[in-house]
């Protein structure tokens, strides 16, 4: 493994924050906000950033929209910040986005769950293969929420390309998780709890020792006392973060997590950070139900 590769998986094991993309009353993307919110992320103390996750809209932004919501990322990062590039989509496309990473700078790029409805085993490995042969120089993180996919698969494949390093996994099943990344190679890989704050503590006692956040967003310090009692393993210290945080998460994951990306951005809204739109299939909340956001963000030491 070499230097470059340690470095990324280093910055796995952490806060790996899914930055909202926000938009301007015109419904582009709000550049200027954008690299706002990115800088207050990093001088917060977020020390991983994800150009183009899911708490970022990625499905709902144009291919063009994706290139710049990367761009802004590795400006605004300009070193302080390690940056994981969201890729998807057709392999083709995957791959293109991957290279367009490369160029830019960014050091890892995650693979997003493939949206074709039938996904064989094999297929999975030969989709993730595809994009990790076309950046052999990044380390690559497959983003895993499909709950049939064996272990034994992703060693597979970081046995055909050892850039992949890490990965995100976001089944809800701790016992899932603890069983795979065992299958895996559970000193293999970096693993980060994709199902952020809500499931951390119970994956860090698995085996992770990172785990995304849309929260962070809102407040970073939140996010950041909860994986330093993670890693010191006081859980009691990390449970009680958890209790904190428990309403909104809970809110985010209404109705099959409907208002995930939502929620946040109501929460920086009230903040007056940025704009609450949000792009179909998400909506913004009525307004029967901000004041609670509203009130959950007042409430954190921002």
């Amino acid at each position: 493994m070499t230097p470059t590769f340690e470095t990324q998986r280093a910055a796995l094991a952490e806060v790996v924050a899914i930055p909202v993309t926000p938009f301007a009353e015109d419904g582009t993307i709000d550049r200027d906000t954008h690299r706002l919110l990115l800088r207050r992320l990093i001088d917060g103390g977020v020390r991983t950033l994800t150009a183009g996750g899911n708490t970022g809209e990625f499905y709902a932004l144009t291919p063009e929209e994706r290139g710049l919501v990367t761009e802004l990322t590795v400006e605004e990062a300009g070193g302080r910040a390690a940056v994981l590039v969201g890729v998807g989509h057709d392999v083709p496309t995957a791959v293109a986005s991957a290279r367009h990473a490369r160029a830019l700078g960014a050091s890892m790029v995650m693979v997003h769950q493939p949206v074709h409805p039938y996904v064989a085993e094999g297929g999975w490995v030969d989709y993730h293969r595809a994009v990790a042969e076309a950046v052999p120089e990044l380390g690559v993180v497959p983003y895993i929420r499909n709950p049939a996919l064996e272990g034994s698969r992703l060693a597979e494949l970081a046995d055909l390309c050892p850039n992949v390093i890490g990965v995100k996994y976001a089944v809800p099943d701790a016992a899932r998780f603890a069983s795979f990344a065992r299958d895996a190679g559970l000193e293999r890989f970096v693993w980060v709890a994709g199902l952020a704050e809500p499931y951390a503590p119970s994956y860090f006692s698995a085996g992770a020792t990172g785990f995304t956040s849309g929260l962070v967003n809102v407040a970073p310090a939140v996010s950041l006392n909860m994986i330093e009692a993670l890693r010191s393993g006081d859980y009691p210290a990390a449970m009680k973060v958890w209790e904190r945080i428990r309403r909104f998460e809970e809110l985010r994951g209404a109705n099959a997590s409907a208002n995930n990306v939502t929620v946040v951005k109501e929460a920086l809204s009230s903040l007056g950070l940025c704009r609450r739109d949000v792009r179909p299939p998400s909506r913004p909340l009525p307004e029967s139900e901000r004041s609670e956001v509203a009130a959950i963000a007042a409430g954190w030491s921002l």
